[in-house]
């Protein structure tokens, strides 16, 4: 469209108009679908949609009483819900090292903990039996990006090759096996499926890219293998 309301599209087409409706339907639907889903879905502390008591009982909204609005510095939750720290940046991810406060892991130890600035979260449900289980699976968690301030035991007055190293074992990805035991959600030490993808971590290509000219570079002739993920904003999961 142009600012004088003439239809520039003429072909068969959809307009923009018509596909942004579309896409507002669509969008208006499944956040009514997801909340009735969310309701019914133990992971991470959520109620049942009976709730507490004066809770909304309509089974397609959320089941719980609003937090008032506040500007208090803290975490506030509704009633009848919880909220703690399950994986933290430094917490090992399988029976790596501890995280110690003065920031003197290694690189090293970067690698075997959890990575700075998580802003994606995605549960993979185990199988056991027959079905997907909702209190045992494998948490895939992201790491953006360093606050080398934090990082290392001298901030950013200096540079070295090892806190370079340190900052790129602290980008990535996590995966950890996360189950409920007591009724709350622990991460399984040791696990065999838990690891850590860094900034340097070799990766394999597959499919129609691999091996492609375009693919190879001087460490790589074969265009195979491609290294790590810096910066990684969100996720997708594959279909």
């Amino acid at each position: 469209m142009h600012d004088d309301d003439t239809i520039s599209n003429t072909s068969r087409n959809p307009t923009f108009d018509e596909v942004n409706a579309e896409r507002r339907a669509l969008l208006k639907g499944s956040l009514a679908g997801g909340a009735l889903a969310l309701a019914g879905i133990p992971f991470a502390g959520c109620a049942t949609t009976s709730g507490p008591a004066g809770a909304p009982a309509n089974p397609a909204t959320p089941g719980f009483v609003p937090v008032a609005p506040s500007k208090a510095d803290a975490i506030v939750v509704p009633e009848g819900y919880e909220a703690y720290v399950l994986y933290a940046w430094g917490d090992p991810v399988s029976d790596g090292p501890a995280f110690r406060q003065d920031a003197s892991n290694t690189a090293a130890d970067q690698a075997r903990q959890a990575g700075m600035h998580h802003d994606a979260l995605h549960y993979f449900a185990m199988v056991e039996g027959s079905a997907l289980s909702s209190t045992h699976g494998l948490l895939v968690v992201n790491h953006e990006y360093t606050d080398d301030g934090l990082l290392h035991a001298d901030g950013m007055r200096t540079w070295t090759a090892e806190k370079v190293a340190k900052s790129q074992a602290a980008h990535g990805v996590s995966v950890v096996e996360a189950r409920v035991d007591g009724g709350r959600w622990t991460i399984v030490r040791p696990s065999r499926y838990a690891r850590r993808v860094t900034g340097t971590t070799p990766i394999r290509v597959s499919g129609p890219a691999a091996g492609d000219a375009a693919m190879r570079t001087r460490d790589d002739a074969s265009g195979r293998v491609v290294l790590g993920t810096i910066n990684n904003c969100a996720h997708g999961v594959t279909p």
